[in-house]
């Protein structure tokens, strides 16, 4: 298992943080989930299929993309 941590500057609120652990917990490989709006990172543990440009492509996909 992989783990990789991601900056989402749009993360405002707690909601923020459901909707993207909703999203992404879908994506097949995708293991856990966790965020927090306070740092606004994404921290999310994955297996393939899961890689990190279908998580980052899902994420700008919801209008969370991520700060490189």
């Amino acid at each position: 298992m992989t783990t990789i941590k991601y900056s989402v500057p749009g993360i405002n609120c707690n909601h923020c943080v459901h909707t993207i652990q909703s999203e992404l917990i879908e994506l097949e490989g995708v293991k856990t989930v966790s965020g927090d709006s306070a740092t606004k990172e994404v921290v999310v543990e994955y297996d393939a299929p899961a890689n990190p440009e279908s998580i980052e492509s899902l994420l700008a996909e919801i209008n969370y993309p991520v700060k490189k």
